[in-house]
């Protein structure tokens, strides 16, 4: 199955998830954290780390508290995990005047282990991590996203209101284009996978995929898979395992060819 990016398909043509999607999102991350537990045996199977180090950053609104356990699950894989220790993502209220705050963070983890980071970012962290890498190149080994809107319409997800209301930043994708095509380019020259779902129910899964380029991929998990059960799902942790394992500068895209059983969970990958 080709992966079709917000691009392709135009601004005004996406839309937020279905109302049925959104109302059965708590349930559907229920399951998700459930399955978890029933995969764990099989999760030992995923790849394991070089020990570098990575940050994860939660998704909007949410704290460190949520992203446990995928911190645990990548330290029990051998990684220097980290959390990102800014309390609530509140977007720019969270990480300070242009950033500083999770810039120095990321510097302090680089200096103090003398290895670049890998950053996984949920939702809004996705976001928030692309641009770092961006802001901070020399410090960021890779960058994965699961299910963060970065693509060409703000508005095509349910929380926007909200996100307007709390950040004072407005979201219109008329008068603010420039400011959001800007933020759909990927970092230059650093690897970065996009995880994400069509059965996201709060942002459309269009925007939450990457542009084709060289150091680029998008990894599709089942679609009943929930936005908020991302970071509690065993496919995601698979593929994050898979991703973050790769040698420094042996970076390759994703392949759901070498087994039945990655193309049944992984519907689509690459561009």
């Amino acid at each position: 199955m080709a992966v079709v990016d917000a691009a392709s398909l135009g601004v005004e043509k996406i839309k937020a998830p279905s109302l049925f999607l959104a109302l059965t999102e708590a349930g559907r991350a229920a399951g998700d954290f459930i399955s978890l537990q029933g995969a764990s045996p099989l999760l030992s199977f995923a790849p394991s780390g070089d020990g570098h180090p990575v940050m994860v950053l939660p998704g909007f609104l949410a704290g460190g508290g949520t992203t446990s356990p995928l911190r645990r699950f990548l330290t029990g894989k051998g990684y220097d995990t980290h959390c990102w220790g800014l309390g609530r993502n509140l977007g720019p209220h969270a990480i300070g005047p242009e950033g500083e705050l999770l810039s120095q963070r990321l510097e302090s983890i680089y200096r103090k282990t003398k290895r670049k980071v890998s950053l996984v970012g949920w939702s809004l962290g996705g976001i928030m991590a692309r641009e770092l890498a961006k802001r901070h190149p020399k410090y960021v080994r890779q960058v994965i996203s699961m299910g963060s809107p970065f693509g060409a319409n703000p508005r095509a997800n349910h929380v926007w209101r909200i996100y307007q209301a709390v950040t004072g930043q407005e979201l219109d994708p008329v008068t603010m284009q420039e400011a959001f095509d800007n933020l759909s380019e990927p970092p230059k020259g650093i690897p970065t996978t996009a995880i994400y779902s069509r059965g996201d129910g709060v942002v459309a899964w269009q925007v939450c995929v990457e542009k084709k380029a060289k150091h680029t991929d998008n990894i599709e998990v089942y679609s009943s898979v929930s936005h908020c059960g991302l970071g509690v799902n065993p496919a995601v942790f698979f593929a994050l395992a898979d991703r973050l394992a790769l040698p420094e500068n042996e970076w390759r895209r994703f392949d759901r060819s070498v087994s039945l059983w990655r193309q049944y969970v992984y519907p689509s990958s690459g561009h």
